[in-house]
């Protein structure tokens, strides 16, 4: 259960890119805070922002104006940071070398934390993250990141997870690479994670419909600002902002019967 403790708190964010005419503001002037424990899903198209703010949060990239706090302190050493911030990203194929063995590259995710755990501990503490993930520790032994699947991989992701004990997991479209059905494993491995370690998860997507299903509170993103806010029900079944509706508009016919809208909902859609 959520309390309400602020983990993160953005209030008037902005950051660009380029100079001059060339100058290009990925998150615009945005407020918001997220509670301990919540799970917040930040929702839009390509190119809405979403990522540049997701970023922000793990420290990669820096306000060029507002301020942006993390329990209440600016970001300014990502090595600690990373010890409680932890991402995991669509293409997980990117996030592991492919000169070196999967279990070599876990063990290696110890090497950020402030205590370093015994060899045979980690050890145990690979193995108990791979069952968690349903995966055999010998199904992976020797093996290299290309001789997985996608969604054996994301599931490599999940478990370096298990394995750090993040307090914050931002899930960057951690199911746009993967099937149905791996997409519904990955989704269930996530919510074992935040119930097992009390995390907090920020989503990363562009399908409304999993980020109503999975989230507390949603964020409707577009041209860097957050144009809506608030619980899924009331953004999906009372939207306020035509990008809201649009986002609804492109779910499969086979998939709206999860949603009622209120008859002024449509009638707020743009003349096409």
């Amino acid at each position: 259960m959520q309390n309400n403790k602020n983990i993160f708190t953005a209030s008037n964010c902005t950051c660009e890119f380029g100079s001059g005419k060339k100058i290009v503001r990925a998150v615009d002037n945005v407020t918001f805070e997220i509670k301990d424990e919540e799970i917040v899903s930040l929702v839009g198209g390509s190119g809405c922002g979403k990522s540049v703010l997701a970023k922000i949060m793990l420290g990669l990239h820096h306000p060029t104006s507002g301020t942006f706090l993390y329990n209440g302190n600016p970001i300014t050493n990502t090595k600690i940071h990373w010890r409680e911030v932890q991402a995991v990203f669509q293409d997980p194929f990117s996030c592991f070398n492919q000169f070196f063995t999967i279990r070599s590259q876990l063990k290696a995710a110890f090497g950020i934390m402030k205590d370093k755990p015994s060899t045979k501990e980690m050890e145990d503490r690979v193995d108990q993250a791979l069952l968690a993930v349903n995966i055999k520790p010998p199904e992976i032994e020797g093996k290299y990141p290309f001789e997985l699947s996608g969604g054996q991989m994301q599931r490599m992701l999940l478990a370096r997870i298990f394995i750090l004990r993040p307090k914050v997991l931002i899930a960057d479209e951690p199911t746009s690479m993967v099937d149905a059905c791996v997409r519904a494993n990955i989704l269930d491995y996530l919510m074992k994670l935040k119930e097992e370690l009390k995390m907090t998860i920020v989503f990363i997507t562009h399908d409304i419909g999993l980020a109503y299903y999975v989230s507390d509170r949603l964020f409707i993103m577009h041209k860097g600002k957050i144009v809506e806010q608030g619980s899924p029900d009331e953004v999906t079944s009372s939207p306020k902002s035509e990008h809201t509706i649009q986002l609804l508009d492109d779910i499969p016919e086979i998939h709206r019967d999860w949603i009622v809208r209120s008859p002024s909902a449509k009638l707020a859609h743009p003349a096409v």
